[in-house]
């Protein structure tokens, strides 16, 4: 809740949920579909509708997916590898907390950890910066996540940070997985529900070639449970009408145009290239790497790392029965896993998407799946 100019903003009013989830009901049968399937693409929205039960209230012809909207779960194994690599070969590494138990092809760094590697949990990039000011050794941050934390990275760049910090980037950049999944043959997805926090750095913009390539709507939303219940209004709205469109229903933070300063410093620093993510596939412009002018900051470019040695060590594993990929592309969800709460858990995570706070299934573990209070 806020009070701006004396008009108090609510946020979780149950009585406005409740018309809105009427609103959505009205819309579906509008639609005359079942399932309507939308896609949201972001993990911050995932644990939102979890927490507050939302599915609970959701029309039952309204199917609500998760996709690749968690940067951790998708940070693919030679990425990781190359952070176990580096702290292997005893360099200190500094990165954040639902970094460590990824899995790599062999080892996580909580692996490499346990075997005496220093490593470091840190809960910014400028708290890395800080770390190495008071070391007198190489420390390489392992940086993950999107647009938002990619700028704060950029920034921490062109601010001249210690000469000992470098970056291993495993940064990623949304748009162009939106392709992927739009384009995948057995995609069911009619509309997609896009995360207000990127959208604040890119703008609504961005989406307008996408919309108009793949006549699917695009709608930006915020993150409290009427934020996305709006959302989900107006994408309904936009389906039934057959409008492909782009809508903001988070212009207290995002505009148009989007952050143009933070936009200038992201690209003043990083590119764009081609890469896999993790249980995806490849994505043409979907990582994040330091240019060529910043050569001295990358980890990739200051050390030789060798993760080819990791290989060799790779145990058979469950991992092959692992399906967070078919999750994050929203064909499966997490009680369709074998290996659900079952072989992988937090505390012994088989696949990405158990490890990270934003990662579906480890958002179903803690709030207990897709929860329909209307079976109670």
């Amino acid at each position: 809740m806020s009070d701006i100019g004396g008009n108090r903003l609510q946020f979780r009013d149950p009585a406005r949920a409740a018309a809105m989830a009427e609103m959505l009901e009205r819309l579906v049968r509008e639609i005359g579909r079942d399932p309507v399937s939308v896609m949201h693409v972001c993990g911050s929205h995932e644990q939102a509708i979890a927490r507050f039960g939302l599915r609970a209230i959701f029309p039952r012809q309204l199917e609500v997916i998760m996709g690749p909207g968690c940067p951790v779960c998708v940070t693919d194994m030679p990425e990781v590898d190359e952070a176990v690599a580096l702290a292997e070969d005893g360099v200190r590494i500094a990165t954040y907390g639902d970094m460590l138990r990824v899995p790599g092809t062999a080892r996580s760094l909580a692996d490499a950890q346990a075997a005496g590697a220093k490593i470091d949990v840190v809960y910014s990039v400028a708290q890395a910066a800080q770390l190495a000011a008071k070391l007198d050794e190489e420390l390489v941050f392992f940086a993950s996540g999107f647009e938002t934390t990619a700028v704060a990275t950029a920034a921490l760049i062109l601010s001249g940070p210690p000469a000992n910090l470098s970056i291993l980037s495993a940064h990623k950049y949304i748009p162009p997985v939106m392709e992927i999944v739009a384009e995948m043959p057995q995609t069911r997805v009619e509309g997609f529900l896009a995360a207000g926090h990127a959208a604040t750095i890119t703008g609504c913009a961005i989406f307008e070639r996408f919309v108009e390539r793949h006549g699917i709507p695009v709608v930006v939303a915020g993150f409290e449970p009427l934020d996305i219940l709006a959302g989900l209004g107006k994408l309904l709205e936009l389906i039934r009408d057959r409008r492909a469109e782009v809508a903001n229903m988070y212009p207290r933070c995002v505009r148009r145009e989007g952050n143009l300063r933070a936009q200038e410093v992201l690209w003043k620093v990083f590119r764009t290239v081609g890469g896999r993510w993790r249980g995806i596939a490849h994505v043409p412009n979907g990582n994040l790497r330091l240019r060529d002018e910043w050569s001295h900051f990358d980890a990739r470019r200051r050390f030789k790392i060798d993760v080819s040695r990791l290989w060799e060590f790779a145990p058979p594993s469950l991992a092959q029965s692992c399906i967070c990929g078919d999750i994050m592309a929203g064909i499966a969800s997490p009680s369709a896993c074998t290996l659900f709460n079952k072989e992988c858990v937090p505390d012994n995570p088989v696949g990405a998407c158990m490890v990270s706070s934003e990662g579906t299934c480890r958002i179903w573990h803690q709030y207990g799946g897709q929860l329909d209070l209307r079976d109670s």
